[in-house]
């Protein structure tokens, strides 16, 4: 009688792709592989560069291989961009401020960002994807989703052979040869799973999540791991018990609802790792945004200058990142009552960079602040248009 087998094994060296229990490569050896029964049937990827712009940094200067790198301005008031993974042993983290992460590594060599370098290499490792699929969504210039169903894949002409794991591990190994940086993947049958896959590990990894075991791997993590779940919710739900994702599970999601309106039947199935979002090819950016709660109501002008600075530095990262700039600034204010004020600013040229928007919002937040208390406070841009249009930019460096 014979016994299927039940796992499929890719080689990330060969690409050999066969039915075994035992996780070295049946065709070449090698102990470089990705074990998972359901391997061969999922097909939503999340792919991020490792330490993107360090990587960079180091790929274009040799002697820089075995150094900790971080990417930031210098200085009291700089943040840091990224830091390599030899940095990151030593504590340095992203939006760190510069003067504590060189109190943790005095050693590291501090490299300012070159934005359009990092754009030229984002522009290449796309072409490798479009060879993969047409339906690629990119978050950022280090990381996108690509769909490589069949249904997505069914228009390109040229369409690498193989499943979507066998291409993914072809897109790797052609970005690291080509583009001279590594990669790390995340599979699974949705983008929510598929980004937490490609987290698991990194640098260089491959990583999958399927079906049967969504739940038991979700139960174990925080809250916070759900898209749009920040400090307030998280604090809001632990407020009845909840501060893991398995305990969430447990929670019915009708109330779930009346708690946290239509977010709630959001919450419910990211719990479940239920994720209808499609992968949305050349999704154009309108606005980019960012909000802060207020643990408690405030009349002070001064606390809400103080909350929108971060949220500037915070919006100006992410337009950077993703090579855009904006013509308008955006203001909202949510009051005691629940009314939302919104207001605008026209910029005379497109900007991505914090203290230009941080100087319009303190004007609007200026004539708005009359003595009423606000709960949340956002700042906003709109009218997106491409950073090559913008004034220079200064996005990394605190306001």
């Amino acid at each position: 009688m014979t016994v299927e087998l039940e796992n499929v094994v890719l080689c990330l060296d060969c690409l050999d792709l066969s039915r075994s229990n035992i996780s070295s490569c049946s065709a070449c050896g090698s102990g470089r592989t990705v074990m998972h029964s359901e391997l061969d049937r999922l097909h939503i990827a999340h792919i991020d560069c490792d330490a993107f712009y360090a990587s960079v940094e180091k790929r274009d200067e040799p002697s820089l291989r075995d150094q900790p790198v971080i990417i930031g301005h210098a200085g009291a008031r700089g943040v840091v961009t990224t830091a390599c993974y030899i940095a990151r042993q030593f504590g340095p983290s992203s939006a760190m401020p510069m003067f504590k992460a060189m109190q943790m590594c005095p050693q590291a060599v501090v490299i300012p960002p070159n934005m359009v370098k990092y754009r030229e290499v984002s522009k290449k490792i796309r072409l490798i994807f479009l060879d993969a699929t047409p339906v690629i969504q990119s978050i950022s210039l280090d990381e996108a989703y690509l769909d490589l169903s069949d249904n997505a894949r069914g228009n390109l002409t040229h369409a690498a052979e193989g499943t979507p794991a066998v291409v993914l591990g072809e897109v790797a190994r052609r970005i690291e040869k080509e583009v001279g940086i590594t990669v790390s993947i995340g599979l699974s049958h949705n983008k929510f799973l598929a980004k937490l896959a490609s987290d698991l590990n990194k640098p260089r990894g491959y990583s999958v999540i399927g079906e049967a075991e969504k739940l038991s791997f979700l139960a174990s993590l925080s809250v916070k791991k759900i898209n749009g779940v920040g400090e307030i919710t998280a604090r809001r739900l632990g407020e009845f018990g909840v501060e893991t994702i398995g305990q969430l599970q447990l929670v019915p999601e009708v109330e779930l609802i009346s708690r946290f309106g239509r977010f709630g039947r959001r919450l419910a199935g990211f719990a479940k790792g239920h994720d209808l979002r499609a992968v949305e090819e050349n999704c154009h950016v309108k606005s980019v945004s960012a909000e802060k709660t207020f643990l408690q109501n405030t009349n002070s002008i001064a606390d809400l200058i103080a909350a929108v600075e971060p949220l500037c530095g915070r919006i100006a990262q992410r337009l950077g990142h993703a090579g855009n700039a904006g013509g308008t600034v955006n203001l909202k204010l949510k009051t005691a009552n629940f009314k939302i004020l919104t207001r605008t600013r026209q910029l005379p040229h497109l900007t991505q960079r914090a203290d230009i928007i941080f100087s319009q919002v303190k004007k609007l937040i200026t004539r708005e602040a009359d003595g009423r208390f606000f709960r949340l406070i956002g700042v906003g841009v709109s009218d997106i248009g491409p950073a090559a249009h913008a004034d220079p930019p200064d996005l990394f460096r605190t306001i």
